[in-house]
């Protein structure tokens, strides 16, 4: 999967579009107060004292920067002093990308907010930061794992052999016969614990906090889903051009953050953190704004986000908190 996805000609050493012209949906493509509404917890907790207002806001994986840039833009409509104070940043490690998102983000501020670009997580050195990330867990290599066996892939085969002792521990204590096992969530939190002294870390992804016991891991397709094992998947055309991913165990993230030093401040569905976070609130203040079209269209796409049947109770957020 690290090959497939992070190699030489990997599916993410390039700019992906999303939307309906690329290969998925995510929720920050789908509404622009799906970062307003991150952004106004953000700007609660600062006003709370819990938050520091000369801090980072950071975003992991930002793909255009459509996240990081709503964040900046409500965040500049609740209080414009904020733009002098705090320090905006992008991990990301793929040049070509790291070239897209500056130049979104200079067609939405021109010159008037600066990004800094971090290439890992391990670079990051900060007082206080605000880190968000959409769909990362889910983009972590991994290793499919099935009654004491690991999968292997030759030739664009999928075969099996002896898992190694220590993997074979691992699935015993989490009580996993079938299924993924994330590489890399450890080394990722103990690199963000180290480098961010107070740190509130909020991400949302798919996924459940328990151990499934069967594969979900899957390649998208021009928005079509092919489960890896389907016999009709041709591996060999698939590889490094489409995505693939698999549910996140949410269990996973936790054990490994607690690991390096963070606590569970909250985990719920993304429709209850959203509507907590105030984004019908948002969509109402917007509705005082705008014809009564334009906010029928932004109450749709509000609907995708939260609607249990959509994307609110499939995807979650889980916030941990360091300090």
């Amino acid at each position: 999967m690290n090959e497939w996805l992070y190699g030489e000609h990997g599916y993410y050493r390039h700019f992906k579009a999303i939307g309906k012209s690329g290969d998925f949906y995510t929720a920050v493509s789908t509404s622009s107060f799906f970062g307003a509404s991150i952004a106004n917890h953000f700007y609660k907790l600062i006003k709370e004292g819990k938050a520091d207002r000369n801090g980072w806001l950071i975003e992991v994986g930002a793909h255009q920067g459509y996240l990081l840039c709503d964040m900046i833009q409500w965040l500049y409509t609740c209080d414009p002093t904020l733009m002098e104070t705090l320090k905006f940043g992008i991990v990301e490690r793929q040049p070509e990308v790291q070239k897209a998102q500056l130049e979104y983000i200079g067609s939405r501020f021109g010159e008037d907010v600066e990004v800094t670009h971090f290439d890992d997580i391990s670079k990051v050195k900060a007082e206080y930061a605000f880190v968000v990330a959409n769909e990362i867990f889910d983009a972590f290599p991994c290793d499919l794992y099935k009654d004491g066996k690991v999968a292997t892939v030759e030739d664009h085969k999928i075969g099996w052999e002896e898992a190694s002792p220590e993997m074979k521990a691992w699935a015993e204590q989490h009580y996993l016969t079938t299924g993924e096992i994330a590489v890399g969530y450890e080394a990722f939190a103990k690199a963000m614990a180290e480098g961010i002294g107070k740190c509130d870390f909020v991400t949302f992804d798919y996924g459940e906090k328990y151990v499934r016991n069967d594969f979900s891991i899957r390649v998208y397709r021009e928005h079509e889903t092919f489960p890896l094992f389907d016999e009709d998947l041709k591996l060999e055309e698939s590889f490094q051009q489409d995505d693939i991913t698999y549910d996140v165990n949410f269990a996973h993230v936790l054990e490994a953050y607690k690991a390096a030093g963070f606590s569970e401040e909250t985990y719920e569905t993304q429709a209850r953190a959203l509507i907590r976070f105030g984004i019908i609130d948002i969509l109402e203040q917007f509705a005082k704004q705008t014809l009564q079209a334009n906010y029928m269209r932004e109450a749709d796409k509000i609907k995708t986000l939260i609607a249990p049947t959509m994307m609110g109770d499939r995807f979650k957020m889980i916030h941990l908190k360091k300090g």
